[in-house]
């Protein structure tokens, strides 16, 4: 299967760069599979859609503010994205200039209220650094952290929560589970009250979802992996739909891929906390999933062939090339 079977035509106009006022007034497209039929709605329409019994499972993971400049000792200046925090205060990181930080380097952020220093260069030529602080780390990165927006926003994010879900608890991501982005509390509320079921998963999204796919095939690419985990709670809410035969529907790609990774043959989940790299492409059969809330995709993704594999992928790009005729706006803000 060619990566290049995933394209399409976007102009770089329909790319939202900042978000709308309202969360839950962006545009909803909604693919019906079966009937192979594409309607036109506004998110908040999507309680038309659910039914009572329904479980939606969401990733409430948290954005850290994890893109941090600082300097070496030299003086010259350096950029970090932290990635995954490898253990107590080691974390795996991009660096820029990557020729210029080598293993011993040290950095200064903030004035001198964090400290690093290169232990490491691994494999991608990431690097596993040490930080040294005083106080609580988190604390420090709301200081003198930003919010590590997807390279395709090159616009300023002046209200930092526009780039977090309503519901996001645990720290660890380096990019927002977006298609929880249209959820408001007020929608959240409205869709308990009609009978539909809320289920949480954590995910930490790493920086590896905006990749992109440099193989020519799709059964070449290797998949990056990220941490998550489920608590028994949240099992038993799906479990109990998959007994009564109720529709197990993910709130993002994120919640999805570790639905997919823990169910057994017959769709049932199980208490999990591990790492996944599962790759879903045309060709796989979901075990627990029964729906999707997403966000639109980059062309030639890894997560536009996952919705390729649940949808049909004449029928998802066909709907992608009707979005733009539409004129929707793209990725994380639509």
């Amino acid at each position: 299967m060619k990566v290049s079977d995933f394209n399409y035509d976007l102009p770089e106009e329909l790319i939202a760069q900042t978000p709308i006022a309202k969360r839950d007034e962006s545009r909803l497209m909604v693919l019906n599979r079966d009937k192979q039929t594409i309607e036109h709605r506004i998110f908040k329409d999507i309680i038309e859609y659910l039914k009572p019994g329904d479980v939606l499972v969401r990733n409430n993971t948290k954005v850290i503010p994890a893109r941090i400049y600082g300097k070496k000792e030299t003086g010259a200046n350096v950029e970090f994205l932290l990635l995954n925090n490898i253990e107590g205060d080691i974390w795996e990181s991009i660096v820029r200039p990557g020729n210029k930080l080598h293993v011993g380097t040290k950095v200064i952020f903030g004035d001198g209220i964090l400290k690093a220093e290169i232990l490491e260069i691994m494999p991608g030529g990431t690097r596993k650094v040490k930080f040294e602080y005083e106080g609580i780390f988190n604390e420090i990165l709301d200081k003198i952290g930003l919010m590590p927006l997807p390279p395709y926003i090159h616009e300023e994010l002046k209200e930092r929560d526009r780039y977090q879900t309503v519901y996001a608890k645990y720290d660890g991501s380096a990019a927002a589970p977006t298609a929880g982005l249209h959820f408001t509390d007020e929608l959240l509320q409205k869709l308990e009250e009609k009978g539909i079921i809320i289920a949480n998963v954590t995910l930490h999204v790493g920086i590896g979802t905006f990749r992109p796919v440099k193989e020519e095939t799709v059964e070449a690419h290797k998949m990056h992996t990220e941490h998550f985990y489920i608590k028994q709670e949240d099992v038993e809410k799906i479990n109990k739909a998959k007994r009564e035969g109720k529709r197990v529907i993910a709130v993002g790609t994120t919640s999805c891929r570790v639905l997919e990774s823990i169910a057994d043959e017959k769709g049932f989940v199980k208490q999990t906390e591990e790492d996944t790299s599962i790759f879903i492409y045309p060709g796989y059969k979901f075990k627990c999933m029964d729906g999707l809330i997403t966000n639109f995709h980059l062309p030639q993704s890894t997560l536009l062939m996952l919705v390729s594999a649940l949808a049909g992928k004449d029928f998802i790009m066909k709907a992608y090339n009707e979005a733009v005729k539409e004129k929707y706006r793209f990725f994380s803000f639509r």
